[in-house]
This record gives structure tokens, sequence and C-alpha cells, in this order.
């Protein structure tokens, strides 16, 4: 087994956040029970020490966000939890302040963003496992939200597709 010290060397490593955004889990969050949860949690000011650990040690940090289209098009509505957010036709439309990050997460001038259209991996469809590639990473540190939804997603599509994966704790 891996070491832990040996998965995270800072230029074959990578952070991933995901949908950390102003509308799951922030201020303009349309879920008031994962927004509190959140918050009671500490989960983004644990998730903003990791960064800025991850940054000063040369790690690069990648966002991986969700946002529709206005008109929805090239979303799919086979999910009964998307659906419920669709509902809503402002909610993290591409471009609003609902699809930004939580302003406490950045994204800094460094930091890479891939954002999906549809599905609940932020792999699918995506730039970023080009993004990734590009760049020599072999481990990824997928952190956000949720455990046992997106972040479940997002280890599984790693593994699938090669890479080592650590998840933090909080």
């Amino acid at each position: 087994m891996p070491r832990l010290e040996d998965l995270v060397e800072a230029e074959r490593c990578a952070v991933i956040t995901m949908e950390i955004q102003r509308g799951v889990v922030g201020d303009l969050s349309c879920i008031p029970l994962l927004q509190k949860t959140v918050e009671a949690s500490g989960m983004i000011a644990n998730t903003q020490a990791l960064l800025a650990s991850a940054r000063g040690a040369g790690v690069r940090v990648v966002h991986a966000t969700a946002a529709f289209r206005r008109d929805r098009a090239g979303s799919f509505q086979n999910v009964p939890m998307v659906n419920a957010l669709l509902k809503n036709p402002d909610h993290l439309v591409e471009g609003s302040p609902e699809a930004e990050l939580v302003p406490e997460l950045g994204p800094e001038p460094e930091d890479l963003v891939s954002q999906r259209f549809h599905g609940m991996s932020p792999f699918t469809n995506t730039p970023l496992d080009a993004m990734l590639r590009s760049l020599g990473v072999q481990t990824v540190v997928a952190t956000g939200v949720s455990l046992n939804v997106g972040i479940l997603g997002l280890v599984i599509e790693a593994v699938n597709r090669g890479y080592s994966v650590v998840v933090p704790r909080d």
C-alpha cells in the first residue's frame, strides 16, 4: 500500500472541490438542510484551510462545479434530486451568483474550474480528466458535497480513470 506522503507529492497531486457553490451549500442554497448541515460541520472553513495548505505546497486546486443552461439543454432529467432543483428556473444557471463558488474558496488565479451541465460525477463530459492529465496529476484529493452522492461519484470515476484518491476528513 502506498504511503500517504508519496501519494500527495505536489507535482503529481490535485485537490478537487465538488460543488462547494453558493447555490448548493452557500448563502443562496435552495436546500436549507444541506446548507445548515455544512455550516454546522465547519466543512467550508476546513476546506478553506486544506486549499490554503495545498496551494502553499504547490498542489493544484480544481473546482468541479455544476450549472445549468437557462433552457436546461444538455442536462438530463433522469435524477429526482436534480429534477427538484430544476423546478426553480433560475437555480444554478450558468454565470449566475448561485453557480459561483462560495467566496471563501476562491477561485484563486492559479485554480482551475471544470463545470458540468448534467450527471452526478465531475468527470462525465467535462474537461476535468484532460486538465488533470495535462498537469501530470496521478492522485486526487476529493472534497466537497456530498459524501453519499457527489464525492462517491468523484472517487469512483477517478479510480476508474487510473488515479489514486485521498479523501480527507474534517
